[in-house]
C-alpha cells in the first residue's frame, strides 16, 4: 500500500468534525451548535444544516483538491456542482438528491482539469487497479462504515475517498467519521469494506 496517501488532508463534510454522533442522535437540527459553521461559505446557519447533511461527495472533493494546494468552502463546491446538476434542490419540499454521479464528472473535469471516470459493478478486489490508474477513488458505502464491527443496514448512500488499497486492505478517509479513528486514514480488510461498499464510485486523478 502507497505510504504517500498518509500526506491526503482530511476534511469532514462538518466544519466541527465532533457533530457526528450529535447529527445521529438529533439530526441535521444539531448543526445549528456547530460554532464554526461560517467556515463553510453558508449564509445562513439553516443553510449549513440543510446542506451539510449531504455534502460528503463535496468533502471528498475538497479533500483531493487540497493535495494540490487548492483551498474552496464546501458549499462553493455544492453550489457549483448544482449548477452542473451534480445536486437537485426541491425548494418546496427543502430536499436535496445527489451526489449524482455524471454531472459530478463533468463539473470536476471543466472546472478543476481533473480527470474522473463513473465505476460501476466494481468489487472490492477491483480498487487497487483503479487506483493504478487515478489517484483516487470515491467510494459508495453504507454511512454505517464508521462501526465496521457492525452489519450495515444496506449497501450505499454515503461516500468515502479511498486513497489506497491492496489486495488485503482498503484505506479512506470517511468525511462523517464520528472520531479520528473513523475518520482519517482509516484502514480495514478488504473483505469487511466490501460489506459496506455497493460496489460502485468515481475515480478521480489529476
Amino acid at each position: 500500500m502507497d505510504h504517500r496517501t498518509l500526506d491526503v488532508p482530511y476534511f469532514s463534510q462538518w466544519e466541527t468534525p465532533e457533530m457526528t454522533l450529535p447529527v445521529l442522535s438529533e439530526g441535521a437540527s444539531a448543526l445549528h451548535r456547530d460554532p464554526l459553521w461560517r467556515g463553510s461559505g453558508a449564509e445562513t446557519i439553516e443553510e449549513y444544516a440543510r446542506w451539510a447533511v449531504n455534502v460528503c461527495g463535496m468533502a471528498c472533493l475538497k479533500m483531493i483538491l487540497a493535495v494540490r494546494g487548492e483551498a474552496y468552502p464546501i458549499l462553493s463546491l455544492a453550489r457549483a456542482c448544482t449548477d452542473y446538476g451534480g445536486y437537485v434542490v426541491n425548494e418546496a419540499d427543502a430536499t436535496i438528491k445527489g451526489l449524482i454521479y455524471a454531472p459530478f464528472v463533468d463539473f470536476v473535469r471543466e472546472r478543476f482539469n481533473l480527470s474522473a471516470v463513473v465505476r460501476t459493478d466494481v468489487p472490492s478486489a477491483g480498487i487497487p487497479a483503479i487506483l493504478a490508474g487515478h489517484r483516487f477513488f470515491i467510494a459508495s458505502v453504507s454511512s454505517a462504515i464508521r462501526w465496521p464491527e457492525r452489519e450495515p443496514p444496506s449497501k450505499g448512500g454515503h461516500l468515502v475517498l479511498v486513497t489506497a488499497a491492496s489486495q488485503e486492505s482498503v484505506r479512506f478517509h470517511n468525511p462523517s467519521g464520528h472520531d479520528r479513528a473513523s475518520q482519517a486514514d482509516v484502514v480495514l480488510p478488504l473483505a469487511t469494506f466490501e460489506r459496506f461498499f455497493a460496489n460502485r464510485g468515481i475515480a478521480v486523478g489529476f
